[in-house]
């Protein structure tokens, strides 16, 4: 059974649609999960921080005062997507501009968050970090899906995503040797009120026929942050319903 019981885990983006139900699971696991959320309020006992992960004085102001009134970090899931307001646009479309504030957004704050919490787990000997990918970091796009319904991937997404999966392959090969265990999942499309048109040409290709859940993912999640994956390090856990086996 997982247990991550009294476990500080810090979840960033934790109010969204797979933030919420990662938390979620964790509370119910036993974790005391601690919300990074630009749109949260700080609160008394810090399970909500107000925190601009792209702002590199808002992390460290953060983690500060995690440490400060916790004195640990056990865990850390980079799970918050910030992204400019033209992230849809088709890839002939896309400014070099925007291109460099969406990589500068997601993966740098990715890389900058992980160093500060990776220094205080390197003191503590013990820590373990989720880094949130998707199947677009491993395999290309099917266009097909997005037929007929006003939508594309992303190109900055795929890149971003496939950043993610080898710097986690890269931190865990840093810091084994301080036990802390450094791991990615990688989702399938989830399902969040996309058009009928979208999820139909989705669900007709998946093997299993549906979109994904959140609650689909963030089992995994405990999972992984959990002593029961205590030899699991390095490692991209897909959960995609089969797509990427096809």
């Amino acid at each position: 059974m997982i247990n991550l019981k009294d476990k500080i885990i810090v979840v960033t983006g934790g109010s969204g649609l797979l933030g919420s139900e990662i938390i979620l699971q964790l509370k119910k696991q036993g974790a005391f999960t601690i919300n990074l959320e630009i749109n949260s309020k700080t609160n008394d006992d810090l399970s909500e921080i107000q925190c601009d992960i792209t702002n590199s004085e808002s992390i460290n102001y953060s983690i500060s005062q995690i440490v400060k009134n916790y004195g640990r970090i056990d865990g850390l899931v980079n799970n918050a997507y910030p992204r400019t307001s033209d992230w849809g646009n088709k890839f002939e479309d896309i400014q070099t501009e925007s291109w460099k504030v969406n990589v500068d957004m997601q993966m740098n704050s990715i890389f900058y968050l992980s160093q500060k919490v990776l220094e205080i787990m390197k003191d503590q000997k013990f820590g373990s970090i989720i880094n949130m990918a998707s199947i677009y970091g491993l395999v290309g796009p099917d266009f097909s899906v997005y037929e007929n319904t006003g939508m594309t991937m992303p190109a900055a997404y795929a890149a971003i995503k496939g950043g993610v999966i080898n710097f986690t392959r890269y931190l865990s090969s840093y810091y084994g040797k301080y036990n802390i265990r450094i791991n990615c999942i990688s989702p399938g499309g989830i399902y969040n009120n996309q058009s009928d048109t979208f999820v139909q040409n989705y669900e007709r290709k998946v093997p299993m026929h549906r979109m994904g859940k959140a609650s689909d993912i963030a089992p995994a999640v405990c999972f992984m942050l959990s002593d029961e994956s205590s030899y699991i390090t390095g490692q991209n856990l897909i959960i995609d319903g089969g797509w990427t086996s096809i």
